[in-house]
């Protein structure tokens, strides 16, 4: 069967041409597909009933299914458990911003980085997302809300660098005015630091906003709790870094995870602060460790939090602490995903 999800205009006019199908289809078709959310042949009226009988034996738009959904309280976060043909599963996470719509999506199932604080990585890896399974986390919820996606950011399950190709892919489809004509300014590729692939993005010429998941400010903790430290020191990384902004002139975020007795010592808040002072226009994202059954961490009590953030704040830098919205859903990447496992477990 042939795939349609995640292809191309000149991919899908090249499908229909070989087969002898009219070109201007191929439009239709992506129309059906990204503005009207219409996934089923035989409901694509536009087209005579030989083309939806040929599209029906011969193509396939692969949706994944829908496991599970929770909603936040307010109503402003929404996770969905999904699950692939081949019964792996992911999570995908709307947030609606008063910016606009923001969809947080997974580029692996599972993740093989391995940090302490993330509930995806407990697994391991299982296998890398194809391009229009990352693409299909947002129609989904563009289907869903039937508004427009303003945002996209690759924060899921899984280390996006690692999967280079198809998240690449993904997101300039999703940059396609004919699908959700999304700016290439606001898509954001979160990495723990594989070093190779950040000077590779750098090379792309295209503006996407790298986040880098710091979340210590010495190599030796960070080893402690990313296994990624190993390999890659941190002077190493932040080298790399510095080259993205360098290249693309693309504003840097530092994602900071603060974890009680472990990263949000004041001197750290202090040493991150120098940090971000390196980096021109950069912003630092402190995020209170999202700890539960699954991740046994906890954050630090709020005054110290508005320490540690004055601290950093006091070297010139941008500095937030990020607003919980995920946790009375379990938001926090594979959280969701660890639950529902539990809970079918517990039912076998």
């Amino acid at each position: 069967m042939i795939e349609l999800l995640g292809k191309s205009l000149p991919e899908l006019q090249e499908i229909f041409v070989t087969h002898k199908i009219q070109k201007f289809r191929a439009k239709q078709l992506m129309d059906y597909i990204y503005h009207r959310y219409i996934f089923d042949f035989d409901k694509m009226e536009q087209f005579p009933k030989n083309l939806r009988t040929w599209l029906t034996e011969n193509c396939i738009i692969s949706m994944p299914k829908v496991i599970t959904e929770s909603v936040s309280p307010d109503g402003k976060t929404r996770k969905l458990l999904l699950e692939f043909s081949d019964t792996s599963r992911v999570e995908a996470v709307l947030m609606q911003q008063h910016y606009g719509n923001s969809v947080c999506v997974s580029s692996q199932v599972g993740c093989a980085m391995g940090c302490i604080f993330c509930a995806s990585t407990q697994g391991g890896l299982y296998r890398d997302l194809e391009a229009h399974e990352i693409v299909a986390q947002v129609v989904l919820f563009g289907a869903a809300i039937d508004e427009d996606i303003h945002s996209i950011v690759v924060m899921g399950a899984g280390e996006p660098l690692q999967n280079y190709d198809n998240v690449v892919d993904a997101l300039k489809l999703m940059h396609d005015e004919e699908t959700f004509n999304i700016s290439y300014r606001k898509m954001t590729i979160s990495t723990c630091g594989w070093v190779p692939n950040i000077y590779r993005l750098a090379e792309e010429g295209i503006p996407f906003t790298l986040a880098l998941s710091l979340h210590a400010t010495t190599s030796e903790t960070r080893r402690s709790i990313m296994p990624i430290g190993s390999k890659y020191a941190l002077p190493e990384v932040l080298a790399a870094v510095k080259a993205y902004y360098d290249k693309t002139q693309r504003r840097v975020t530092f994602e900071y995870i603060l974890i009680e007795g472990v990263n949000v010592s004041l001197d750290e808040a202090h040493q991150l602060g120098k940090i971000g002072k390196e980096f021109p226009n950069c912003h630092i994202n402190l995020i209170p460790v999202n700890g539960n059954e699954h991740i046994d961490l906890y954050k630090p009590t709020n005054k110290h939090m508005a320490t540690f953030k004055e601290i950093v704040e006091s070297y010139g830098v941008s500095v937030t602490i990020r607003k919980e919205m995920g946790d009375a859903i379990q938001a926090a990447c594979g959280q969701l995903k660890a639950g529902h496992a539990q809970k079918e477990e517990n039912h076998e």
